[in-house]
């Protein structure tokens, strides 16, 4: 398992520079926002080739949701995660990483009632995916879709969810992404859930239970990053999440921190 991160606004722009800036702090891999690599594409290839550091997926950087309300915003963002997919195949990475959708609504806030049915909400991110599926099979990377808790997003808060539409839709290049943060607050226990998904998980996404980073709140990283090496994890792990404290310290404190977990 390689721990990474996703970018942060103290970053060097320039990819090169970036890249040897994450390896100071000590990350070993980096999780790109998907529309800055389809602008970047070749400079991100040639960082990638010069400073060894990989990059193993993309999230963000789409026009809508794959579970979108609004049908031209959900078609939009499945023909920029097609660009997104076939992108991250040509910079060496495995996929990207997708959620139903972000802050559209949440059961747990007025007006309590969604615009749609959950039968809707099901198809138009089966629809969303029937899309994607081929592209990302057509690439040899995969769509990783991402359970979020329960309020910011009412559709996938649970594995299972996940687990029940790529099997629903025969989907064979859609994995999903575990998330600790999500997980804590949705799941009854984090490495039961991980053990259930052995054979869907194929990404995993970090940040502690306060979403700041690993080791600064509640969570027990080194149970749940023992599960993932029990059911055969070896992917990446991304810290998706913010920083409190000296933003340099932290990103070194942390990452050392983590990578004793995976390395006990």
């Amino acid at each position: 398992m390689l721990y990474g991160t996703q970018d942060r606004d103290f970053f060097p722009r320039d990819f090169v520079e970036r890249f040897e800036y994450i390896k100071e702090l000590g990350y070993e891999c980096y999780e790109i926002d998907g529309k800055e690599l389809v602008e970047n594409v070749d400079a991100v290839k040639e960082a990638v080739e010069k400073t060894g550091v990989p990059v193993t997926t993309a999230c963000n950087g789409y026009r809508g949701w794959i579970g979108d309300f609004i049908e031209e915003r959900r078609l939009n963002g499945v023909e920029d995660l097609k660009e997104i997919l076939r992108c991250i195949a040509k910079v060496g990475g495995t996929g990207v990483v997708i959620p139903a959708a972000w802050g559209m609504f949440t059961f747990r806030l007025p007006p309590h009632v969604s615009p749609r049915s959950h039968e809707g909400d099901i198809k138009a991110i089966m629809d969303s995916l029937k899309e994607l599926d081929p592209v990302a099979r057509e690439n040899g990377v995969y769509v990783y879709l991402e359970p979020l808790n329960q309020y910011q997003d009412h559709m996938l808060n649970l594995q299972s969810e996940a687990r029940d539409i790529i099997d629903k839709g025969g989907f064979t290049n859609v994995k999903t992404t575990c998330d600790f943060y999500h997980m804590n607050r949705e799941e009854d226990n984090i490495s039961d859930a991980l053990r259930a998904s052995k054979d869907y998980i194929g990404h995993v996404h970090i940040a502690d239970n306060q979403r700041y980073q690993p080791g600064s709140g509640s969570i027990d990283f080194q149970t749940h990053i023992n599960t993932l090496k029990e059911i055969g994890y070896d992917g990446p792990i991304i810290f998706e999440g913010r920083l409190r404290g000296d933003a340099v310290e932290v990103c070194k404190e942390s990452s050392a921190f983590i990578k004793k977990c995976i390395d006990a």
